[in-house]
């Protein structure tokens, strides 16, 4: 196992530690509010595992696909003041909690692209993988229709900021069963789309891609949806598929445009299992 990939991994689970609600549990609206004792960490909380298998692009702007398997994990309080989460969701943790506004810290971890495992890239310098961080906030203009930016800075893969738009309108079908469904849209700053999207001068003579150096801007628009079925009372399991069009900056990159793609497509199964517990 590479030092990056065990890296990866410590990072995910750091990040999912750190998180008391990740976006991948589905909770019905009559659930009670958790018990709460002396301290802050006591009281009932709830460890989640699980995986996930989901087809998506070798990396942001390929035009080829690959299946890919990654393990999911989740720790956090039950309550009832989390009305939706979402597949597309990164871990983040709330501070501020009024029923139709929630807002605090989120974070999301990058893998590193290695050039020489694609020919599209050959020639190109590698990207190495790192975490993003920065705050969130979401807002409930009805019951049934989500808003939430996210907005954070890169740390080890690039040095821009990112900022994510989703809207989400939310059906249960069932006592166990809801779709969702919404907008997203995508911006960040240059040095994110350098590191992403630009070809400089020698990269440009080793790739054969033509020199390109963005600005910031827009990245992508897109729409996503998912089907969550709370299988038993444990058991939670997901579908989920996300459409992105690259737009501006990643768009305009010889590295979409000569050997790429601007449509970006992901398809997932996820299955996790609940374990409760209290301290």
């Amino acid at each position: 196992m590479s030092i990056r990939l065990v890296s990866a991994l410590a990072s995910a689970i750091v990040l999912s530690v750190a998180a008391p609600a990740f976006a991948d549990e589905y909770y019905s609206d009559n659930q009670t509010q958790s018990s709460r004792g002396d301290h802050w960490w006591s009281g009932d909380w709830y460890i989640t595992l699980g995986a996930k298998g989901f087809v998506a692009p070798d990396y942001e702007g390929a035009k080829n696909y690959k299946l890919r398997a990654a393990p999911v994990i989740s720790i956090g309080r039950p309550g009832s003041s989390l009305k939706f989460s979402s597949l597309n969701d990164n871990p983040s943790l709330g501070f501020i909690d009024t029923g139709v506004f929630r807002a605090g810290i989120t974070g999301k971890l990058i893998t590193g692209r290695d050039s020489s495992d694609y020919d599209e890239l050959k020639g190109l310098n590698d990207v190495d993988w790192g975490v993003e961080l920065g705050g969130f906030a979401e807002f409930y203009p009805t019951e049934n229709v989500r808003g939430r930016v996210e907005v954070r800075r890169g740390i080890g893969a690039h040095d821009g900021v990112v900022a994510d738009f989703a809207i989400d309108a939310f059906k249960n079908l069932t006592d166990t069963v809801r779709v969702s469904a919404g907008p997203r849209a995508t911006v960040a700053t240059k040095d994110y789309f350098r590191e992403y999207y630009g070809v400089n001068a020698s990269e440009s003579a080793a790739s054969g891609l033509r020199q390109y150096s963005p600005g910031g801007g827009l990245n992508s628009l897109g729409f996503g949806g998912q089907i969550t079925w709370q299988t038993t009372d444990k058991i939670t399991t997901s579908a989920y598929a996300e459409y992105n069009r690259l737009m501006g900056p990643a768009a305009d990159s010889s590295i979409v445009k000569q050997r790429g793609s601007e449509n970006q497509a992901t398809f997932g199964l996820q299955a996790t299992y609940r374990f409760d517990f209290k301290l």
